[in-house]
């Protein structure tokens, strides 16, 4: 049966791999993306007529107009892929103050699912991008208070996308079924390359497990789930998602950022 996707960072690397598969097996597409330009661009390549949705997703009230147009249009969506992520950037605070790594890596998702949760059936799924790069996450950073590097906060980032994965799924025991995946270590996308200075691993590895996690029966059952691509397997992510006291420090730095966005 096919499927209504909505993939969010979708005009190259691994999400725009991820699309045109998806788009080839016969699912409707919706494209996320910063620029016009590279969204039409995107459209070309993907193919099979994918809507397109642009949105800068450091912006909050950009955030929220990205949801009232997916909700204009649809009242089913059956994956929500939340590709879109930031490493290096010029300007590491939003004008509210919020991190821009931890804005558009962890707060926008956060933020696009649960909006998007009453369209989203109880055998959909959201999957979640995490990396092998987790550090336990500075909730002063995430805040604005601190700065970080860009390893630093992307890093911690991750980390907080994983652990909302895991708390989100206990809130919805009956669906649908939320995943973090690492899609595989420096694999050949523009993040990769400008963030390293590497040519990177085959984009393919990612995109085949962020096909497998959107689609196959064999993560069904895999709500709250951590995958690990690079191992092949499921894993236990780093220090601080299995730790009470961080997991709860986290989502409220979390759900306070979201309350500050919601109101600007």
């Amino acid at each position: 049966m096919t499927k209504t996707i909505l993939i969010t960072g979708a005009t190259d690397g691994i999400g725009l791999l991820t699309a045109k598969n998806l788009a080839a097996e016969g699912h409707t597409i919706l494209l996320h993306g910063r620029s016009a330009e590279k969204l039409e661009a995107a459209a070309r390549q993907v193919g099979g007529d994918p809507e397109t949705f642009r949105a800068d997703l450091s912006r909050p009230s950009e955030v929220r107009a990205l949801v009232e147009a997916v909700l204009s249009r649809h009242d089913r969506l059956d994956v929500l892929i939340n590709n879109a992520g930031v490493y290096k950037t010029p300007q590491t605070h939003t004008p509210e103050g919020l991190d821009v790594r931890f804005m558009v890596n962890t707060i926008a998702p956060y933020l696009l699912t649960r909006q998007l949760l009453p369209i989203i059936p109880a055998r959909g799924r959201v999957v979640n991008l995490s990396s092998a790069a987790q550090a336990p996450v500075d909730v002063r950073a995430m805040r604005g208070q601190r700065t970080l590097d860009d390893m630093g906060a992307y890093a911690q980032s991750k980390l907080a996308i994983t652990i909302w994965t895991r708390e989100i799924a206990k809130e919805h025991p009956d669906g649908p079924v939320f995943i973090a995946v690492n899609p595989g270590s420096l694999l050949a996308s523009k993040m990769v390359k400008e963030g390293f200075g590497v040519a990177g691993n085959d984009l393919q590895i990612g995109a085949d497990i962020l096909r497998r996690t959107a689609l196959s029966d064999a993560f069904s059952d895999a709500s709250g789930k951590y995958f690990d691509n690079d191992s092949g397997g499921f894993a236990s992510p780093r220090a601080g998602a299995l730790d009470p006291q961080s997991v709860a420090d986290v989502m409220s730095a979390i759900k306070e950022a979201a309350e500050v966005t919601a109101r600007e």
